[in-house]
């Protein structure tokens, strides 16, 4: 362990709520390259899962759900000034906990922004009110209750997290690559500038899970490389997206938010039955599903530039992802049952055997039409790198490190999205965990694949128009 860098130190204790796949994956992280030892550290959970992994660290671990009514009183006495609480839950309020921590004077980190229980699926509030959307509404209010207050990274993993610290460093390589120039920009306007001047129309958060078991998903089981919990609760929700400023036809089924910062818009359909085309390296292209996902919106916002209040520049932001193939048929299975969740959960780990998670984002557009940028990570180097991790978590779990490290060397930057956060710094500590990070160009535009078998009403003078890129 003295042979990993030490990034940081922790100021306090810490403590871990939830630990699932990502908050096993992470823990050993977090041990390798904060100073901190394992009896600073708490984990309180749900259930028993990761219980044999925290005994094996030597982590005391505390087996209680959070619930909206016992939160305050379970965490009283666990969380103090200079502490840090690692929010990796599900069906726990991030906005609830950020209130928390921030009255405590304690730091905050999570993966994405939860709500409570039944949040994502309640069928007595309108499609806008479930949308990820709302709940980021919800947590920039904070922004501007505690504007100087401890840092709370606001969803931080692989994606969203690690998906904006990406799209950076592609506009720095296409800005060298098309421009001729290398300047780094240093305010959000600039980089809105620098999308707006390189013509970036559209930005996929473009993922295709290959990874294999030799355990074949069987009836009546949820299957998932991260987890199902998480998977199904995200799938459930509206499809989002940003909106761009380029997109020339309004989705029939869409609909827009009637308050907050207008940088997205909401299908009348859950996620996990949207589809739309999009393009890896290693796998071409495919047909991903459109999950909602907080960095839709966020990406979409932060690169949006207004002359005297009008918006001029907002590229189009949406997640594609084709989870591996055993998740597939999980999905395909929960949807022919009505959203009802199968009665087994099993996240695949020690039984893969072969497969990478192909995570990156795909900017198209442009003089050089499209490029990917980010990480092909295998099964075989993940588990070279890192215990208890896959390809998938691996991702996350190194953004989660990489923003903790941020928060502890910027303590008071109050509530932040990784969007606003120092893309360097983060892509400096994630690298080591990543395999190969890559960027490639491709012609394919969701034109291409288009034949005569092929009667869909397209737009062909716009490539990269949504209603080219949604399958119908």
């Amino acid at each position: 362990m003295n042979d990993f860098v030490k990034h940081a130190r922790a100021p306090g204790n810490m403590v871990i709520v939830g630990f699932g796949s990502i908050g096993q994956g992470g823990l050993p992280l977090i041990l390798r390259h904060i100073e901190i030892k394992p009896e600073q550290i708490t984990i309180i959970t749900a259930d028993e899962r990761g219980a044999d992994e925290a005994k094996a660290y030597g982590i005391r671990f505390i087996q209680t759900p959070l619930t909206r009514d016992n939160y305050q009183s379970e965490l009283d006495t666990l969380i103090h000034r200079g502490d840090f609480l690692v929010n990796l839950s599900v069906d726990v309020s991030s906005v609830a906990l950020i209130e928390f921590c921030q009255a405590r004077g304690a730091m905050y980190i999570d993966t994405c922004i939860e709500p409570w229980a039944g949040g994502y699926t309640d069928p007595n509030k309108p499609f806008s009110a479930r949308s990820n959307y709302a709940l980021r509404e919800k947590m920039l209010a904070l922004k501007e209750k505690y504007p100087n207050g401890p840092t709370a990274v606001v969803a931080q993993g692989a994606n969203p997290g690690m998906v904006s610290h990406l799209v950076k460093q592609a506009l720095i390589n296409l800005q060298k690559d098309i421009l001729g120039t290398d300047t780094i920009p240093k305010t959000r306007e600039q980089w809105g500038k620098l999308a707006q001047k390189l013509n970036i129309e559209v930005i996929h958060i473009a993922e295709r899970d290959t990874q294999i078991t030799d355990k074949p998903k069987q009836m009546g089981e949820f299957v998932n490389t991260w987890s199902c919990d998480g998977f199904v609760s995200e799938g459930s929700q509206p499809a989002e997206l940003g909106w761009g400023t380029h997109e020339k036809h309004f989705p029939k089924d869409g609909g827009r938010h009637e308050s907050g910062c207008d940088a997205s818009i909401y299908l009348k359909r859950p996620g996990a039955t949207v589809k739309v085309r999009t393009w890896t390296p290693n796998y071409g292209h495919f047909h991903g599903f459109l999950i909602t996902h907080n960095e839709a919106i966020s990406i979409a916002d932060y690169f949006t530039l207004r002359d005297s209040g009008k918006v001029i520049y907002r590229p189009t932001c949406h997640y594609a992802y084709h989870p591996c193939d055993n998740a597939v048929m999980s999905l395909h299975e929960f949807n022919g049952k009505n959203f009802q969740m199968q009665e087994r959960q099993r996240v695949m780990r020690d039984e893969i055997i072969d497969g990478m998670d192909e995570l990156g984002v795909l900017l198209a557009g442009h003089k050089k039409n499209a490029y990917w940028y980010g990480s092909q990570l295998t099964i075989q180097e993940a588990r070279e790198l890192a215990p208890f991790n896959g390809p998938t978590s691996l991702q996350v779990t190194c953004a989660v490190l990489a923003g903790i490290v941020w928060a502890i060397e910027n303590p008071k930057a109050g509530i932040v999205e990784s969007d606003e956060m120092d893309f360097q710094r983060n892509m400096e500590v994630m690298l080591p965990y990543l395999g190969p990070v890559i960027g490639q160009y491709t012609d394919w535009t969701p034109l291409h694949e288009r034949g005569e078998l092929y009667e869909e009403d397209v737009d062909n003078d716009y490539a990269w128009q949504f209603k080219n890129v949604r399958v119908v």
